[in-house]
């Protein structure tokens, strides 16, 4: 009965309201070494049956669970991966690190997130400080860091996979969708519907896929002999593309219009139809990005897809190249994209 009262005062002791339960914990409790604890939980490690069950059934009594934070730091190997973005909130970057997110836990790997929507000095500090959790490989969604930081990470053998953005002589994966084949299809369309006199709408943030796009798309326009109309201002918001169809449309005839994210064009849409024009006889509006409320009923618009699971995909390939002892050899891709034919521009009068 001693003994029993012993274990059960012990049990209420492991028990108690503290921080979290330890592997020292665990072994008290099972009557067996720290290491038999560890290696319990350490896949391939040799434990008997016996101990094993024990060592088990103390932890789940106690509710005890790994530190694997603590064990990416003795080991040297870390499941996890940074990611850097901004303006997480926008349709199609939510979506990215939704799928993104999802797909790293399938393979057994956590994201951590950090929110650079405030990095005014730059996104340096965030990198510098996703280093200090020993994390395997960083991905930027947003910001373009500099090479020192960039050639810091490698030294330290951490990739950094850049999305949708490109660093200058950085020794850094880079992954980014055909925006300048993109714009060429956006444009092409348009020309063949018959569109003369057109537009482009982007915001005023000067982010390397805006900037690509639009210029690809004034380029291809000028080749044809016309000369678009640039509207390149406020933030990429739906309410910037309704200003843009107001402030465009208030002072040009324009019979094609082609926004460079597909929430503009959401915005553009509403606003041309507030004025009275009809989508598609009187305006035709492509868009980029095929985001969900794309294919919306009152919108059906007509965009340019880049492939979120192909974009997922490519950076899991990125993440594991190291991973699976492969070097550091680098991932330079560009991403194929296509033209959603909905109901946004007029039939094709050529082909």
């Amino acid at each position: 009965m001693e003994a029993s009262s012993d274990r059960e005062d012990q049990l209420k002791r492991d028990r108690a309201p503290r921080n979290f339960v330890t592997a020292e914990d665990v072994a008290r409790h099972a009557g067996v070494s720290r290491s038999a604890v560890s290696r319990t939980f350490t896949p391939g490690a040799s434990v008997s049956a016996d101990m094993r069950q024990r060592v088990q059934e103390a932890a789940k009594t106690l509710g005890y669970r790994v530190n694997r934070l603590a064990r990416s730091l003795i080991s040297d190997q870390s499941n996890l991966i940074g990611v850097v973005g901004a303006n997480l909130s926008l349709p199609f970057m939510a979506r990215q690190l939704d799928e993104l997110s999802r797909a790293l836990l399938r393979r057994g790997m956590q994201c951590l997130l950090l929110n650079a929507a405030e990095a005014e000095q730059g996104i340096t500090p965030l990198i510098e400080l996703i280093l200090e959790f020993r994390v395997r490989a960083i991905v930027v969604m947003s910001g373009s860091p500099p090479s020192s930081i960039i050639d810091e990470c490698m030294a330290n053998g951490v990739r950094v996979i850049l999305v949708n953005r490109q660093a200058d002589d950085a020794e850094a994966d880079t992954i980014i969708s055909d925006d300048l084949g993109g714009a060429h299809i956006a444009a092409e369309r348009l020309l063949r519907a018959g569109c003369r006199r057109i537009g482009v709408v982007g915001s005023g943030a000067r982010t390397p896929t805006q900037i690509r796009r639009r210029v690809a798309f004034a380029e291809c326009i000028e080749e044809a002999g016309f000369k678009p109309v640039v509207w390149s201002s406020g933030e990429t918001t739906y309410e910037t593309g309704m200003e843009a169809a107001e402030g465009l449309l208030g002072s040009h005839d324009l019979d094609g219009v082609f926004c460079v994210t597909d929430l503009l064009a959401l915005g553009f849409l509403d606003g041309a139809r507030g004025m009275g024009r009809r989508i598609p006889e009187d305006l035709s509006v492509v868009g980029f990005d095929d985001i969900p409320q794309s294919a919306w009923a009152p919108y059906r618009l007509t965009t340019v897809r880049q492939s979120m699971s192909d974009l997922t995909g490519s950076v899991l390939t990125a993440i594991e190249r190291e991973m699976h002892g492969e070097g550091m050899a680098l991932v330079h891709e560009v991403l194929p994209v296509e033209l959603v034919e909905r109901a946004t521009v007029r039939p094709s009068i050529r082909s």
